[in-house]
C-alpha cells in the first residue's frame, strides 16, 4: 500500500480520500477507523430511552420511517441517530442500500425472491422481510455472487 500526503493551503476544510482497485479488508479497517467506528465494529442504538452497542453482524437491516432510521436485528427494533446516507459510509462492504429507505447486511441474506417490480430479501431465523428495488437488484446480485466466491 503507498501512503502519501499533500499539503494543500488553500483548502477549505482538511479531507482525506482513500483511493483502491477494490475493497479488501485493510481498506474496509482502515476507513472504518477513520469514520469513529469502535474496533469491535459496534453501532449506538436506543430503545425506551437506554443507549444499546450491537456487534454489527446482528443487525439485518436498517429502514427509514416517519424520517427516524430504525435498526432491526432478528426480534427487535433499534432508533439510530444517523441518516441512511452517512451509514452508507459508516457501514462498509458487507451492507448495501437496496432501496431508497433501506439498507441491508450482506452476510444475514437467507432467501432472494424476485417478482417484476421488485426483490423479496428474507434472512436467517426472522420472519421480516424487505424488498430491494428494480434499480439496485443487479448490484446485489453482483455484490452477492463477489461475497460467495471467496
Amino acid at each position: 500500500m503507498k501512503v502519501k500526503l499533500e499539503i494543500d493551503s488553500d483548502a477549505a476544510e482538511d479531507e482525506l480520500i482513500i483511493k483502491a482497485k477494490n475493497i479488501s479488508l485493510e481498506i474496509e479497517q482502515l476507513y472504518k477507523k477513520l469514520q469513529g467506528i469502535e474496533h469491535n465494529d459496534q453501532i449506538e442504538c436506543f430503545r425506551n430511552n437506554v443507549s444499546y452497542y450491537l456487534p454489527l453482524n446482528e443487525i439485518l437491516f436498517f429502514e427509514t420511517d416517519a424520517k427516524q432510521v430504525i435498526l432491526h436485528t432478528q426480534d427487535k427494533a433499534y432508533l439510530v441517530k444517523h441518516k441512511l446516507y452517512e451509514l452508507e459510509n459508516i457501514l462498509g462492504a458487507g451492507f448495501m442500500r437496496i432501496s431508497k429507505s433501506t439498507i441491508i447486511n450482506l452476510d444475514q441474506i437467507y432467501g432472494l425472491t424476485r417478482s417484476i417490480s421488485d426483490c423479496k430479501i428474507q434472512f436467517h431465523d426472522t420472519y421480516k422481510t424487505v424488498y430491494a428495488s428494480r434499480r439496485y437488484y443487479k448490484e446485489l446480485r453482483t455484490r452477492l455472487d463477489e461475497r460467495r466466491s471467496l
